[in-house]
């Protein structure tokens, strides 16, 4: 699996939308400093989601979701494959006993699969909405999150990659 997170908050960013031809839309924006955080864990072969919403970012939040991701893979042994952020390292992490963490290199998020699951989350369920409080925020997260946990299918195709490794077949 591959694990990312993500932080959604009342800040917006206004996206590209239809309109009728000779209508300007309007969207509106906020900037408000207000923000919750969504983990996530993927299985790109069969499209297995594991989220988790959480108010911070800390080794002891990641403890709660690598917990989380164990109890409901119980029979499987998991290989987290997640970056390298402070609290994926700290020495408090507690990693189940059916789980190991495989670091990805620095600087490298075009690896993570799980970033494709952000996107499709901001792009289809956050796009020019402005929310009156931060339960709004976390109500449209949860909402987005169990929509893509229950759709396999769906998941799989965001965040299945096709690798194409070229091996010389005569090394002459």
């Amino acid at each position: 699996m591959f694990q990312d997170e993500a932080r959604f908050g009342r800040t917006n960013d206004p996206r590209r939308c239809w309109a009728p031809p000779g209508v300007r839309p309007e969207v509106g924006r906020q900037i408000v400093r207000e923000y919750t955080y969504a983990f996530g864990a993927v299985s790109p072969h069969d499209g297995a989601l594991v989220s988790l919403i959480l108010p911070v970012v800390t080794a002891e939040a990641m403890s709660i979701f690598l917990a989380e991701v164990a109890q409901r893979h119980p029979e499987d042994f998991i290989l987290m494959v997640l970056d390298g952020a402070a609290w994926h390292r700290a020495s408090t992490l507690v990693v189940p006993k059916n789980m190991r963490l495989l670091s990805l290199p620095p600087y490298s998020p075009q690896l993570n699969p799980t970033e494709h699951i952000w996107d499709e989350v901001r792009e289809k369920w956050f796009a020019n909405i402005v929310f009156d409080a931060l339960d709004g925020v976390e109500d449209r997260l949860e909402e987005s999150l169990v929509y893509l946990e229950q759709n396999k299918s769906l998941v799989a195709s965001i965040t299945g990659f096709n690798w194409i490794i070229s091996i010389p077949l005569n090394a002459n």
